[in-house]
């Protein structure tokens, strides 16, 4: 499922046609196209906090503009992420905890670029306010409201509310980066779902039909603070691309509460037995899911935050992996992904993926 955008499966005609119709009339302009603007107007109507939408061209310059734009508002400098969560290959944010402040996570980041960044952990309200509490220079939490970068981990109960709560009463910006669960959870992304509306989402994957897309949205008296309105530059020839705005816009209109309660429903078929297969081949794990999201964890009860995820059996990951893609099913390569579930997969392919793990363990087992 190329790490979620193809909630409609590989070369849906639907998704296809509209995108050879846009190119028969040009890839590119140089100023707004009618293809993008319709995309921005379903994005605007469906998404709580999306009162101003601005396209990219990939999640990762979403996450890198929403960064900036929040530092621009707030005229502060310091960011909080969570432990395990990715918001794209930029400086600022590829950054882990060190003994003594953040540390670069990546060959080739200055430290000084990540002086400013802190790292809290996922599904802890409290370490939040704690850090809030002993630091006023801070203008945002990015968050993940379903992380999906360290395999699947929902919040739990009233976790979303309470960090709502908590970054209202700091004057910090709440940023759900749902470049993943932008439309994937829901119709009206995560932030919907769940009843927490940010400040700020960034999207990306479902709302290019296959092609390279991002967008960063939110609250008009903040989005008004991007160039050419305000003092914030954001900028990208390709951003807005017609291809990729039909596209998306086409797979935006497949979808529908309906479309959520199949995927829910083809989700349930594949975790319930697989989780009662763990259960009774008496091998230690858990699956853990959201809608059309799943991860398979090994060697672990249940996984909460990063540092959970950091400690589950990936030897075992890597031996299932390999023996679905011999039986032709081909999983993402590592533990801390997550699965797809799409419009295209039926119910035999559901029932061949079950029949197929359970073999696995059958075949661990001796």
């Amino acid at each position: 499922m190329a790490y979620g955008p193809l909630i409609t499966g590989h070369a849906n005609p639907v998704v296809i046609n509209a995108a050879k119709k846009q190119i028969d009339m040009g890839t590119v302009y140089g100023t707004p196209s009618y293809a993008e603007l319709e995309l921005l107007k379903k994005i605007n109507l469906r998404v709580p906090c999306a009162e101003n939408v601005r396209l990219t061209n990939s999640g990762t310059e979403a996450t890198m503009h929403a960064i900036r734009l929040a530092r621009g508002f707030t005229n502060k400098k310091g960011i909080i992420k969570v432990n395990g969560g990715f918001h794209g290959a930029h400086d600022s944010l590829l950054a882990t905890s060190g003994p003594a402040h953040c540390i670069p996570s990546s060959a080739g980041v200055p430290e000084d670029t990540v002086k400013n960044t802190h790292v809290i952990e996922y599904n802890d309200a409290c370490e939040l306010d704690s850090l809030l509490q002993k630091n006023k220079d801070v203008a945002a939490l990015i968050i993940e409201p379903v992380m999906g970068n360290v395999g699947v981990i929902p919040p739990k109960r009233d976790y979303l509310n309470e960090i709502r709560k908590i970054t209202l009463e700091h004057n910090v910006l709440l940023i759900f980066d749902e470049v993943i669960t932008g439309f994937r959870v829901s119709g009206k992304c995560a932030q919907g779902f769940f009843g927490v509306t940010p400040d700020i989402c960034t999207l990306g994957k479902i709302i290019g039909g296959g092609f390279p897309v991002g967008a960063l949205a939110g609250k008009q008296e903040i989005m008004q603070y991007l160039a050419p309105a305000g003092p914030v530059y954001e900028a990208g020839t390709f951003s807005g691309n017609p291809v990729t705005a039909a596209a998306g816009s086409a797979v935006l209109d497949t979808l529908s509460e309906s479309t959520y309660s199949e995927l829910k429903r083809k989700t349930k078929m594949i975790t319930s037995p697989i989780t009662d297969l763990l259960i009774d081949r008496n091998i230690n794990g858990c699956v853990q899911s959201s809608t059309s999201m799943f991860q398979i964890f090994f060697g672990i009860d249940s996984v909460t935050n990063g540092t959970d995820a950091g400690n589950i059996d990936s030897k075992t990951f890597e031996k299932m992996f390999k023996y679905m893609l011999r039986s032709g099913i081909y999983l993402p390569p590592s533990p801390l992904e997550t699965n797809f579930i799409s419009t295209a997969h039926d119910d035999s392919d559901i029932n061949k993926f079950v029949e197929i793990f359970d073999q696995f363990l059958r075949s661990i087992q001796s």
